[in-house]
């Protein structure tokens, strides 16, 4: 008896892609990215191939509802630098959060995908909306289940 090593090809990995919808209304912002790019990497699947792209699409609504707990909608900043002298820029999570909804969300994925190609292509999978309602109902998505539970506040 022989074992051998399963490793994913990405004809294999396309054709098994699932499409997954998340709701980040109330959810924590680390903890609602980390699933997100839990999923987007495909580790939650038996194949999973670190070199390989095996994940699935997410869809993720009311990103602008997601929640910065205790201080940090005006004691986190995103910085900025426009590579001029006198180009820096720092802004409030609160400033960012009402020019941009989504972008914090983007920012936080992006940050725990891998850097270079492979994370790239597998940031185009994550597809962001502010609102509740994303044209993406003809691939009929599923609700994905948050393994991380908020306690509750006293």
């Amino acid at each position: 008896m022989s074992h051998r090593t399963f490793v994913m090809t990405k004809a294999q990995a396309t054709s098994s892609r699932a499409w997954w919808v998340v709701d980040a209304t109330g959810k924590p912002l680390g903890r609602l990215a980390s699933e997100v790019a839990h999923v987007l990497r495909g580790k939650h699947k038996p194949q999973y191939t670190p070199h390989e792209d095996t994940g699935d699409f997410v869809i993720v609504v009311n990103a602008g509802k997601v929640l910065l707990t205790g201080d940090k909608l005006d004691k986190k900043f995103h910085y900025h630098h426009s590579g001029i002298p006198g180009g820096f820029t720092a802004e409030s999570y609160r400033h960012v959060l009402d020019r941009d909804p989504t972008f914090p969300v983007e920012k936080a994925v992006k940050g725990m995908l891998p850097k270079g190609v492979l994370g790239r292509e597998m940031l185009t999978k994550l597809k962001l909306y502010a609102t509740p309602d994303h044209p993406h109902a003809a691939q009929k998505p599923q609700p994905l289940k948050m393994h991380t539970q908020q306690k509750a506040k006293k």
